[in-house]
């Protein structure tokens, strides 16, 4: 499932993309999927990592990209300023202690007027799963904080990028942390927990056109996700 929309970047042959916190590789994949891209993924967790370059190893017989992956805090990353192209950070500030360090190690490896793409859990729907369920948040390695839009916008412009675009998406996710939270978040064998899960599965492998027009009308009201879409200087 993805959340970044790959056809609002500029990705040709030689592109460098670094997926920051790149978890199981959905978005380091798919840029990687785009012939002659140079993609690096880095995160903290190492059984993340594994899955990734297993995926990523599997595409590179039919590839002329090349790939790379690291162990990796963003807050530190381990590359030179201007090194990338494309920078996507996909559901991880919000996971982030110190998210304006973060955000400025974002754009330190972005080349001016490079692509940058931050995602994170929309205000309202993630205002509900803490509602109902502390538990949702508390654990470790869980959310520390729920973004207002106008908040997030003002640390990423004030560490040097300029937004594009905002896009909202995935509507049809939010009633399903609803009612994860409902049940409790990790009870994932709950029966309606269960049926939902494989509707959006299957949702996500067949894309009907009738799902995927809901999920279009949905996304401005309750899109599990905001994304934002940015340029450096």
């Amino acid at each position: 499932m993805l959340t970044v929309d790959f056809a609002r970047i500029s990705l040709e042959p030689g592109t460098r993309v670094l997926d920051a916190g790149c978890g199981g590789g959905r978005h380091v994949c798919e840029a990687f999927r785009r012939q002659g891209a140079t993609v690096a993924g880095v995160d903290l967790k190492w059984d993340d990592l594994c899955k990734t370059r297993a995926f990523l190893s599997a595409m590179a017989d039919e590839n002329d990209g090349t790939w790379a992956i690291a162990q990796a805090n963003i807050a530190n990353l381990p590359f030179a300023d201007g090194f990338f192209d494309v920078v996507i950070c996909s559901e991880v500030l919000e996971h982030i202690e110190d998210d304006k360090t973060a955000v400025s190690e974002l754009l330190r490896v972005l080349k001016t007027g490079g692509d940058l793409v931050v995602s994170v859990p929309r205000f309202f729907p993630e205002k509900i799963c803490w509602a109902i369920s502390g538990a949702y948040h508390q654990e470790a390695g869980g959310h520390v904080r729920v973004y207002r839009k106008d908040v997030l916008l003002r640390i990423l412009e004030n560490a040097g990028a300029r937004l594009r675009r905002i896009d909202y998406k995935h509507g049809l996710h939010s009633p399903y942390w609803w009612l994860k939270c409902a049940v409790g978040h990790k009870n994932d064998n709950f029966p309606l927990v269960r049926a939902y899960r494989k509707f959006l599965e299957w949702d996500i492998i067949r894309k009907p056109g009738l799902t995927r027009t809901l999920d279009r009308m949905l996304n401005p009201l309750i899109g599990k996700s905001v994304v934002f879409y940015l340029k450096k200087g």
